[in-house]
């Protein structure tokens, strides 16, 4: 999405403000070493035809494998292969099946029957990484979904896929309900009070300061709306929080853990209220795993060898909670 494009988007949506301010920032952002090889990557991508657009099995479905030549399938392969890695999906594309390292559709179906249905209702995806989310949202209905996130990569993977939308009804519809901006949360003007609902999924634990987080998330709420927040916990009842001294299953930037009684007394603190708990599920290689499109490591390589219940470090291994709440 260009520029104009989306001050304008923001602007259709009551956002006039924020769409002063987004040239500016665009201007200041950062820009990686691999924009122009991601760009090209983009360019590559083959132009498709189909009228297929839907979601099989978890995957975003775009196009079958009998709408484009093998040679295209092969320049679509390899335009998709050089926005590696690819966390969240999964996705099938022209025939081209994108097995990301987090089958994000298990987590999805977990909260999906529980939140407050989003038909009609304005939607910010925070740390959306390539939309895959923001898709699930708008099939789910949603007026509009706006997803932010400052990984300039995860732009360009979303950028792939909103290119190999069909032109069709359906297509053009969920172009009109999805806008992803590569902008974090700080660059959202304060207190906007304009979402219906407010997804923060895998975002908490990466803030220095957690209280702050959740306090921004709330003053982004319209009064009455709803907070989807997905994030790591602690499996003890009482009410403590993990400082990682180094790393957290090898990763740098795990700040703080609480246990699910600490955050929700972090939530009530932050004026939620109707604070429930959907889920807590301890993750699995079912669910998170190394795949020929996430060649890094992943979770198996993040626990313990002889103890698959800690980290690496010997923290408790990583269980996830879902809770709703409102403002």
């Amino acid at each position: 999405m260009n520029l104009e494009t989306a001050r304008q988007t923001l602007c259709r949506h009551g956002l006039e403000e924020w769409a002063q301010q987004l040239p500016q920032q665009y201007q200041e952002r950062p820009t990686h070493g691999d924009q122009a090889r991601w760009n090209t990557a983009i360019a590559n991508l083959p132009h498709c035809h189909t009228k297929k657009l839907d979601i099989h099995q978890g995957a975003i479905c775009i196009g079958s494998a009998d709408d484009i030549t093998e040679s295209q399938r092969h320049q679509l392969h390899n335009a998709l292969q050089t926005l590696h890695p690819w966390r969240k999906g999964p996705y099938h594309l022209y025939g081209v099946t994108i097995e990301t390292e987090w089958r994000s559709d298990q987590k999805w179906e977990r909260l999906a029957a529980h939140i407050t249905p989003l038909t009609g209702r304005k939607v910010l995806d925070v740390g959306c990484g390539n939309g895959y989310y923001s898709w699930r949202m708008a099939q789910a209905g949603a007026d509009w979904v706006l997803g932010i996130d400052p990984t300039q990569l995860y732009q360009a993977q979303h950028d792939a896929i909103h290119h190999l939308l069909p032109n069709t009804p359906t297509g053009h519809r969920w172009r009109q309900q999805v806008t992803q901006l590569p902008l974090g949360i700080e660059q959202i003007p304060a207190g906007l009070q304009a979402f219906d609902t407010v997804f923060s999924m895998g975002v908490l634990y990466h803030r220095r300061s957690p209280i702050d987080h959740l306090l921004t998330l709330r003053d982004l709420l319209r009064p009455g709306g709803e907070l989807v927040l997905e994030t790591l916990v602690l499996p003890d009842a009482e009410p403590q929080v993990l400082t990682p001294p180094g790393r957290y299953a090898r990763m740098r930037n795990i700040w703080f853990i609480p246990s699910l009684t600490l955050l929700t007394t972090w939530l009530q603190r932050c004026g939620y209220r109707d604070i429930r708990t959907l889920d807590v599920t301890r993750t699995t290689s079912t669910e998170q795993r190394r795949t020929d499109w996430m060649r890094f490591e992943s979770l198996a390589d993040f626990l313990h060898p002889d103890d698959p219940k800690q980290t690496r470090e010997g923290h408790p291994a990583p269980t996830r909670a879902i809770l709703l709440a409102r403002y």
